[in-house]
């Protein structure tokens, strides 16, 4: 298959049509307004429907309602537009429907800017929504892996019937890099008339499908939050992803870092090594779940003397790393948070402190 050259904005848009998807909502928020410029275009091009939303609010509905019928459905968005969505997102979880969330994250607190930020680590890991409510959320450091997540995430959101969101910074929104879309990622929606509000008559069924939200019974209440705890356990079981790099030999540090930032990161490694000092990564590509079992592990190799974070936040993902260490290392973090982003000779010196 031949690679083309796109703006990683623009091959979320179309990762997702190659996916099957062809309901799209959204309103327009930088740094990933090319997505909803892009499909505007694609989507009656291939028979699918754009509808752009009076606001996040209301885009957060239109996919819950469009999901509880059974559609396969998927918004972008990026950090303040989220926060908007939080509502809505407990309110489709709850109600056990398939979506997905691409955040393209910009810097904050409050409207904050628009260059490149993972400032939203905790909030899509821990804090997506109201009540007991988690999202399987990926991770891509590249505009190809945004591609091949986004294809994923739709039969992903449909085996477990939960939203799953893609995780990336402006970054990754903005690049251009050359990408393929993977024929074997594209998927047919699953046993949707099992559940969905999709017409009796469709179905050729007596039993209407309920899809809701409300359990005023205490015991039914608890009764779905223990489904979904079921559910949240086995995407900890399952769906844990991760890249290891330098990872075979005696290292005296370990990084731990995602997205774009890992590229950073992977740049000082192989630096650091030229002049004789070995330092492995573990990147995950799945935030929730964790790769618990796998930081725990790669930190405690004998020759590792120190644990360090590095991200564009002000200190997110290493309370993450910092409970897998159990405190039998040192771990310090490292970032920026304002769209300057770390160089590789700032990840070096940082380096060289921790290991000296």
């Amino acid at each position: 298959m031949a690679k083309v050259l796109m703006k990683g904005n623009e091959a979320i848009g179309e990762a997702a049509i190659r996916a099957g998807c062809l309901n799209y909502f959204a309103y327009p928020i930088t740094p990933q307004s090319e997505v909803a410029e892009y499909l505007v275009r694609r989507m009656p091009e291939v028979g699918g429907s754009f509808l752009q939303g009076e606001s996040e609010v209301a885009v957060g509905y239109m996919l819950f309602g469009a999901a509880g019928a059974g559609a396969r459905v998927f918004t972008t968005s990026s950090s303040p537009g989220i926060s908007l969505m939080s509502e809505a997102i407990s309110y489709i979880t709850a109600a056990q429907c398939p979506a997905v969330f691409v955040n393209i994250m910009r810097g904050g607190p409050g409207l904050g800017g628009i260059l490149p930020s993972q400032a939203d680590y905790l909030q899509a890991t821990k804090g997506i929504g109201h009540g007991d409510c988690r999202l399987l959320v990926m991770a891509p450091a590249s505009v190809q892996e945004a591609v091949e997540m986004v294809m994923e995430s739709f039969p992903l959101a449909e085996k477990y019937r939960n939203p799953v969101m893609i995780l990336g910074d402006g970054l990754i929104g903005q690049m251009m890099e050359p990408v393929e879309f993977p024929d074997h990622l594209k998927t047919e929606p699953s046993n949707k008339d099992a559940w969905a509000s999709n017409g009796m008559d469709h179905r050729n069924s007596s039993t209407r499908n309920l899809v809701k939200s409300l359990f005023l019974d205490p015991t039914q209440l608890n009764d779905n939050n223990l489904q979904l705890k079921a559910k949240y356990d086995r995407m900890r079981a399952e769906e844990v992803r991760y890249e290891s790099y330098n990872t075979d030999g005696d290292y005296k540090g370990l990084i731990v870092s995602y997205g774009t930032m890992s590229r950073v990161c992977r740049t000082a490694i192989d630096m650091l090594k030229a002049d004789g000092i070995e330092v492995a990564m573990l990147r995950p590509q799945t935030l929730f779940p964790f790769p618990e079992k796998a930081v725990e592990d790669a930190a405690l190799k004998p020759s590792c003397s120190h644990v360090m974070s590095i991200e564009m936040s002000m200190g997110q993902m290493v309370e993450d790393v910092e409970r897998c260490v159990k405190g039998r290392l040192p771990v310090s973090w490292y970032g920026k948070c304002g769209g300057d982003i770390p160089t590789p000779e700032e990840v070096i010196d940082m380096v060289k402190e921790r290991i000296a």
